[in-house]
């Protein structure tokens, strides 16, 4: 399965927004764009297409997405009904790697991916590894029972504390290492720091 082994930390300074937990205090430390030069050549005012070009790249690499993956994402929210930037913030959110995300057993998205690629979870009966997979209403996620006696779950209140806020369309029953998908993401349930429009200019190019 193709996947974005590149270092988290410098995609994060690339864009300059944090794209994994841990690297909050590199950009912190080091603000800039990594390479030699740090960003001392850059133009003051970046171009209309380099703005979009940005966040295109901030949000594929913050969901965990190839270049592939991400414009058949937006291909298929624009053959929907709506506003094209909502829609696919939304299919990014339904994916099981997000939700599982979203539900606190992961602290960030690598690792929830990783743990859906390892078979740790069942969604209505069945056992998934596909991380891409779309979670829709009426959905349930249960972590396999030979999973919860894995040295992580036991411990997940310690290693991956619980989200104070979760979004309105995910119920969460940690106890019992369930997930009921309840509904479908809204746009203000989804990352706060995008500008969806930039991205649909970009691919409407």
């Amino acid at each position: 399965m193709a996947r974005d082994t590149r270092s988290i930390v410098k995609m994060s300074r690339r864009e300059g927004y944090a794209l994994h937990p841990k690297a909050h205090k590199a950009l912190v430390k080091r603000p800039s764009p990594p390479g030699m030069q740090g960003g001392r050549n850059q133009r003051n005012k970046p171009s209309q297409y380099a703005l979009q070009l940005r966040e295109k790249q901030k949000v594929k690499r913050l969901y965990g997405l190839l270049e592939r993956q991400f414009s058949k994402l937006m291909k298929e929210a624009s053959r929907k009904q709506g506003q094209s930037g909502q829609l696919l913030l939304q299919l990014l959110e339904q994916r099981a790697d997000n939700v599982i995300y979203r539900a606190g057993f992961a602290t960030s998205r690598r690792g929830a991916r990783q743990l859906v690629t390892h078979g740790h979870f069942i969604v209505n009966g069945r056992r998934v590894d596909i991380p891409s997979m779309r979670l829709s209403a009426g959905d349930v996620v249960v972590l396999r029972e030979h999973s919860q006696k894995n040295e992580y779950f036991k411990r997940i209140d310690d290693v991956s504390p619980a989200p104070s806020a979760l979004p309105a369309w995910i119920k969460v029953n940690r106890k019992k290492f369930e997930i009921q998908i309840t509904g479908l993401p809204t746009r203000e349930e989804a990352e706060p720091d995008i500008n969806e429009q930039l991205i649909v200019e970009y691919y409407s190019r």
